[in-house]
């Protein structure tokens, strides 16, 4: 169980629940297929899927929880393409021009025409909340999909105090000044990936992969008044990612050492193996997210 992104959010109070009244109330909102006239479902999902019953998985001051959520797969082209069949029968048949809001009816018509025989596909987004230092913590690429889960979360529980997290330091500011004057913390390494965007609406951008970002050609970016956007870190040797301009973290890479001392210890059984994993994943993250917000001059008081 190894995050390959993180949307890091700060709990407002601690969060009280032990895991098995969590359980509890995550019972309230089981996963479930999508209804034959359904477009998606969310629910929860036990963390060790069909190796589990529990709805959640506790290790240490740590609590994970998965989101299951169902979608019906409605391609829009082929709904475009029913829809202008349709429209240009009803046209020809009775020799007038389809209004606007008719046209939304006859859609409607065909989605609910579909919906029974459409395909499902199936997204679980996992999640754990770190007691200790009042987190959540989220496994999504997506802003949206971390937000859907927390609006989940929020509507089994009743409510969920929390916000996005905020530090001091802007981290556009802190990475442009740190690869305009070389002065990235030692606990910190540059990567050799970033984003610059101009400063204006209407600035140009430039992504690089596989770059010397402390080369004359970045320098000549930033010179020119560009600013970083995103760039690719590592943190002392044992968490590699990408950061972004608003502290979401992707493609997470932990070390194989650390991989393998897990898949050691873990042995053949998956429950085990994920409590192992786990442990270790949610170790290293703790370490290093209190590292990060340092780096930025701690949080902004709410």
């Amino acid at each position: 169980m190894w995050f390959r992104n993180l949307q890091i959010y700060l709990l407002s109070t601690p969060f009280e629940l032990t895991a098995e009244a969590l359980h509890e109330k995550l019972l309230g909102r089981p996963s479930r297929k999508c209804g034959t006239l359904e477009v998606s479902t969310h629910g929860w999902e036990p963390p060790l899927g069909r190796h589990g019953k529990l709805l959640v998985h506790a290790v240490s001051h740590c609590t994970m929880i998965c989101m299951r959520h169902e979608q019906k797969i409605l391609p829009a082209a082929v709904v475009n393409q029913q829809l202008t069949q349709r429209i240009a029968d009803l046209e020809e048949a009775g020799g007038r021009k389809i209004r606007r809001r008719e046209r939304g009816e006859i859609k409607d018509e065909i989605l609910l025409d579909m919906l029974p025989k459409a395909f499902t596909k199936t997204v679980l987004t996992y999640a754990y909340i770190d007691h200790r230092n009042a987190w959540l913590l989220i496994d999504s690429a997506s802003r949206k999909r971390a937000e859907e889960l927390i609006t989940l979360l929020r509507e089994t529980l009743g409510s969920l105090p929390l916000r996005p997290l905020e530090v001091n330091n802007a981290p556009v500011r802190a990475m442009t000044d740190w690869l305009q004057h070389k002065r990235l913390p030692p606990a910190f390494a540059v990567g050799d990936e970033c984003e610059l965007r101009g400063p204006a609406e209407a600035g140009g951008v430039v992504r690089c992969r596989h770059q010397d970002l402390e080369g004359s050609e970045i320098a000549a970016h930033l010179k020119a008044g560009k600013e970083v956007v995103r760039m690719s870190l590592e943190w002392r040797e044992k968490v590699g990612f990408v950061l972004t301009a608003e502290l979401a973290l992707k493609r997470l890479k932990f070390p194989d050492l650390i991989q393998e001392a897990a898949a050691e210890n873990g042995g053949e059984d998956h429950a085990t193996r994920f409590d192992v994993e786990f442990a270790l994943m949610s170790l290293e993250l703790e370490r290093f997210i209190n590292s990060l917000i340092k780096l930025f001059g701690g949080v902004v008081k709410a």
